[in-house]
Parts: C-alpha cells; sequence; structure tokens
C-alpha cells in the first residue's frame, strides 16, 4: 500500500475520508439492516465505493488537467476541462455518448479499473452527459435535477489553495450545471466547497465554516439552503418527500458532522459516517467524510478501513497530482 505520511494533510483526509464515507452509505444502502451498526472492513464487499467517489476523483482530475495547462501559460476553459472529464468517466462507465460529443485523450485516471464498475451513477448526470451536450450556468442542463448528484462531487473545488472564494463559488456552479440544472442543486454545490475550502485550506473550526456557508448562500440567492443548513445544527433534518435533495442532503451533511464533535478526530470520524450512512441513498454518508476528513487530517481515519477500501491507492495518486499542481 502506498505510504501515507505523517503529517496530518486535510485533502488527503477529505478525499481519503469522502471515500470511506462513500463506502459506508453505499453498504448501508445495499444491506440496510446491518451495515451501520455492524460495517465489517473485513468484508470485501462492504468497502466498495460508488459513483460519487468516482466522480470526485474525475472532478480532481479535471481540475489537475486545467491547472496542468495554466501551469505551461496555456490558457484552458476549467469547466470544459471537466466536462471532458466527466464524459471520460461516462465512457468508463460503459456510456455512449453521441458522435458530437468530443472524444479527449485519455489520462492515467482512465487506466484504474475500480472507476470503470458501474455503482449507482447519479440519474442527472448519467442523462446529461449521455446528451453530449455541455450545459452551461446560462443554458443549464437537467433543469428540473434538484438532487445532490453535483454536490457530492463537489468538494475538490474547496481543495485549491491560493485562490478566493469567488473563484471556487464559479468554479463549482459552472460544474454543477453541466448535468444539474436547478439553482438550489449548484447553490448546494457551491455552499459546499465553500465549507471545504473553510476547512481545508483557511482551517477554520467546524462551527466558523459552516457559518461561512451559510453567508455564501444567503448572499447569492440560496435562503432555503441557508436556513436549512442553520436548522441543521441543532437538529437532524426530518425524512420528507424531499430527503434526496441537495438541500436536504447537504444539511444531514453538516448535522452530522457538528452533532458528533469530538476532541478524538477518529471518535469523530466514525461517529459522524454513521450518523449520516442510512439517511438517503449514501450521499450524506460521503459528504460528512469529506467534511470531517478535511477537519482533522488524514491521520484520525479509521486504519482497519483505509487498509480494505476499494480504490484508495487512486485516492492518494490523484491527490498527489493535484498538490504537485497548486504547490
Amino acid at each position: 500500500m502506498t505510504h501515507l505520511g505523517e503529517s496530518p494533510d486535510p485533502i488527503l483526509g477529505c478525499l481519503l475520508g469522502g471515500a470511506l464515507g462513500d463506502a459506508l452509505g453505499y453498504a448501508t444502502r445495499r444491506h440496510p439492516e446491518s451495515a451501520v451498526a455492524q460495517w465489517d472492513p473485513a468484508k470485501p464487499d462492504s468497502l466498495r465505493i460508488s459513483a460519487r467517489t468516482q466522480l470526485t476523483l474525475y472532478t480532481v482530475d479535471g481540475l489537475t488537467d486545467a491547472l496542468e495547462w495554466a501551469n505551461d501559460g496555456v490558457a484552458a476553459d476549467e469547466t470544459a476541462c471537466l466536462w471532458l472529464a466527466y464524459l471520460r468517466w461516462f465512457r468508463a462507465q460503459g456510456g455512449t455518448p453521441p458522435s458530437s460529443a468530443p472524444v479527449p485523450p485519455l489520462r492515467w485516471i482512465d487506466n484504474q479499473a475500480v472507476l470503470h464498475h458501474r455503482r449507482d451513477p447519479d440519474a442527472a448526470s448519467a442523462k446529461a452527459l449521455g446528451s453530449g451536450e455541455m450545459g452551461s450556468r446560462g443554458r443549464p442542463l437537467n433543469p428540473e435535477a434538484a438532487d445532490a448528484g453535483a454536490a457530492a462531487r463537489s468538494a475538490p473545488f474547496g481543495l485549491i489553495p491560493h485562490i478566493a472564494g469567488p473563484l471556487i463559488d464559479r468554479l463549482t456552479m459552472d460544474a454543477a450545471a453541466l448535468t444539474h440544472g436547478h439553482p438550489s442543486a449548484r447553490h448546494a454545490a457551491a455552499g459546499f466547497s465553500t465549507l471545504i475550502h473553510a476547512v481545508a485550506v483557511r482551517r477554520l473550526p467546524l462551527d466558523a465554516a459552516v457559518d461561512a456557508a451559510v453567508e455564501r448562500v444567503s448572499s447569492s440567492g440560496g435562503p432555503e439552503l441557508a436556513a436549512g443548513l442553520v436548522a441543521a445544527a441543532a437538529v437532524p433534518p426530518s425524512r420528507t418527500p424531499d430527503a434526496g435533495s441537495a438541500v436536504a442532503v447537504l444539511a444531514t451533511a453538516v448535522h452530522a458532522a457538528l452533532s458528533t464533535q469530538d476532541d478524538d478526530g477518529e471518535v469523530h470520524f466514525r461517529a459522524a459516517v454513521r450518523l449520516a450512512a442510512g439517511r438517503d441513498d449514501g450521499t450524506a454518508a460521503s459528504m460528512t467524510g469529506n467534511i470531517v476528513g478535511a477537519l482533522h487530517g488524514h491521520l484520525v481515519l479509521p486504519q482497519e478501513w483505509l487498509g480494505a477500501i476499494e480504490g484508495r491507492d487512486v485516492v492518494i495518486e490523484a491527490t498527489r497530482r493535484l498538490a504537485a499542481v497548486t504547490a
């Protein structure tokens, strides 16, 4: 296994933590009667990542691609780089976009077998990428898609150092519009990347990071999400018909992270992802893992889970490549 290093790394913690939360959420969906209480990392099929982690890694790769061009002095359209990355993921899943869609050259990530497994991709992303059209904020695809599919892959936008909040916001909103056209889905994605940036890069305490996310969505036309985040600090979101919406899922992840805070980071991580798992299709557990992993760094992640998680070395390599172009 790849050596993880001895200094806490919030970026690696975020991405590995999200993968672990995703695996618990995926196991819970498949075995709801026992997965949360008795998740056994000794069983290989309980440590499988889903499309949430796959698309998060392709988000990292799309951003890395754009930054590589920029470091070489060549201007690149970041959103186009992300769209091409998502198209590569879609093809790896066996999808066939129309002939009008571009066929970008393969990158290292496309050769990773774990990212070819079809693991519950969200319907809106699959539909948008299968259309062969590139959505935008001015002409977003799937205007009815209010689920958390875009938010779940948006943590990497908050992991880039040395950039200001407005740029993080633009990158996140533009990337979300590639597949999720509903305003609440895009605002939830931006609120999530703002929160991740606050804990992983600015190193704010969790409460202050949540306040930063609330301020962002309050000032950008997302009052419903802002109110949901404020309420989630004290009370877990209820199971309602909109429980799978991006707003509700982000609120669930925020509540799970806030309500289980502990001085022991590993205790916090275990409790938070277990609380979030089972609340929806597993997306909240993945996003909770991103948040708490970014807060404490990778050294708090349970070693027995890390030793068996599917795709662990792919996450580490994607993190290394992103760090290399942002140093």
